[in-house]
């Protein structure tokens, strides 16, 4: 049995940017275990798998895996999973993908990329005292939480992000949580980092769910509404950001670096 591959480059303007997903189209569900064993072949933040959505609320059914879990909610892979939709059909505008939890999201063209809605997420004030300790930081000016499983620490400036080096292994001992640090930034208005050990993610390149949790947070504190944004990981990646009610809505381009098929046994 194969199933077509595409890796993408999401939240990228050239390869080896941004964060890279696989997606996988299929024309049935797999049982989850060989969904997960797919996901841990290809040893990426995220495989999406998606089919046609027979339920009549979206375009697709979309799933996301990573390594070691199924997760709830992923923003790069599902604008993956919408540039390679709309690049294999010219004519279409937009597409929605029914998740299990999150539910429907949906990607449409903007220019030379897409924009992204997601779920807003708002965080509310929590002491973080063991995850502070972990990310090694000083200056923290806020922490926050969501229940959704997102902890945000936000820092002074960017050098402070830049900065952090975490103990992964005490952060993971925190349990299944995605840990957001964030500042205001020098060259875009925001600038974020995340970390995810315990999904087996040391340090997820660019993460539109942990804007979903942290557009609400800076929309209220600039006082505006849209912004820009860069993820200060290795790889790099520039969103917009907008908060359009109940909705944030991320802006970012798309690149394939790889088209195949995968061979099941």
């Amino acid at each position: 049995m194969r199933i077509p591959f595409t890796q993408v480059d999401a939240f990228a303007d050239t390869a080896f940017g941004g964060n890279p997903a696989a997606v996988m189209p299929l024309s049935r569900w797999l049982d989850d275990g060989m969904l997960l064993r797919i996901a841990q072949e290809n040893n990426l933040s995220e495989t999406a798998f998606f089919l046609p959505d027979d339920s009549g609320a979206a375009d697709f059914e979309l799933r996301w895996f990573t390594p070691t879990a199924e997760i709830a909610l992923c923003g790069h892979a599902t604008l993956a999973s919408g540039h390679v939709v709309l690049s294999s059909d010219t004519a279409l505008d937009r597409v929605r993908f029914r998740t299990r939890q999150a539910g429907v999201l949906e990607v449409r063209r903007e220019g030379a990329g897409y924009l992204l809605a997601l779920p807003a997420m708002a965080p509310v004030p929590r002491p973080l005292p063991a995850i502070v300790a972990a990310l090694g930081v000083t200056d923290v000016v806020d922490t926050l939480f969501h229940d959704g499983g997102y902890a945000v620490v936000v820092l002074r400036d960017e050098a402070a992000v830049r900065a952090c080096r975490p103990d992964q292994q005490t952060l993971a001992a925190e349990g299944r949580l995605l840990v957001i640090v964030t500042a205001p930034g020098d060259a875009t208005d925001i600038v974020s980092r995340a970390f995810t050990p315990a999904f087996g993610i040391p340090e997820d390149p660019v993460t539109g769910s942990a804007h979903s949790v942290i557009v609400p947070y800076w929309a209220q504190r600039l006082g505006r509404d849209a912004f820009s944004a860069w993820q200060a990981s290795e790889r790099g990646g520039r969103l917009s950001c907008r908060l359009d009610g109940d909705r944030v809505v991320l802006g970012g381009r798309c690149v394939t670096v790889i088209e195949g098929s995968f061979l099941l046994p």
